[in-house]
């Protein structure tokens, strides 16, 4: 089960808002994912892999997930079969360490259908234009942007981000994450090749020391250890460049379908 992050930094808002958590916290959620009873009412049939959606119960608690079994994922030729459970928490580990609050908490668990990734579900604001805001220049997506590059994220469409009733957005569908090679494919190419800030430097500087401590042990166990080598060196390189990522020549840049 993931470690929650600890207070996030000052200015920072709380890494899950019960307004859009189903009125749950973050540790609260993360103690009704791994302690609660999965119910499958549903399955979201617009996924490539088996994406269940649940009721989740354990005493007075209750609250809505996802939950994608590993044996429900469909086999990819650049990535090793019965791993995008473990990708998933891993990238909940990394926001959740650094307090960003993009993955909704999750973890990997026993279902009825075997081992899998279990998510809270997260509450989307249906009165935000999407297409709008992947061209926006929102700074929470630039965020995001930065959290691609350093997980190296493969897929990143339109409608993997969930704009929540609180304001937030959260990120989903984080699978294909963690590879070796660059993989990195996205609609959040506004800031490429930008200068980064002084707070996204100072970041990627905490997650490098995270990196060496608690974070790492964690994704030792969820990564190969080419894939946190590689993790370790994408953080350098940034570091090293102090710019966001171009577009790579070798592959589309975007993901298909973008949304």
């Amino acid at each position: 089960m993931g470690v929650p992050a600890a207070s996030p930094p000052p200015g920072r808002r709380p890494p899950l808002d019960p307004l859009d958590g189903g009125g749950l916290d973050a540790p609260a959620a993360l103690d009704l994912l791994g302690d609660g009873e999965l119910t499958v009412t549903g399955r979201l049939t617009d996924a490539s892999n088996a994406t269940l959606y649940c009721e989740i119960t354990a005493g007075e608690a209750a609250g809505r997930c996802v939950y994608k079994p590993v044996r429900g994922e469909r086999a990819l030729w650049d990535f090793p079969d019965g791993t995008l459970a473990d990708r998933e928490l891993a990238a909940y580990e990394v926001s959740a360490a650094l307090g960003l609050g993009i993955v909704p908490p999750t973890i990997v668990r026993d279902g009825p259908f075997g081992p899998g990734m279990v998510q809270l579900w997260i509450d989307v604001d249906v009165t935000v234009d999407l297409v709008a805001l992947t061209r926006s220049d929102d700074p929470q997506l630039r965020e995001i942007a930065l959290f691609d590059a350093v997980i190296n994220n493969a897929d990143r469409k339109g409608g993997h981000l969930l704009p929540a009733p609180s304001g937030r957005v959260h990120g989903i569908d984080h699978g294909v994450t963690f590879h070796a090679e660059g993989k990195l494919r996205t609609l959040l190419w506004t800031w490429r090749g930008r200068r980064l800030h002084a707070e996204e430097t100072a970041l990627l500087r905490r997650l490098r020391g995270l990196l060496a401590g608690e974070l790492g042990e964690r994704l030792d166990a969820l990564l190969t250890v080419t894939e946190t080598a590689a993790l370790a060196a994408r953080v350098e390189r940034l570091l090293d460049e102090g710019r966001f990522p171009l577009p790579s020549g070798d592959w589309p840049p975007i993901p298909w379908p973008p949304f």
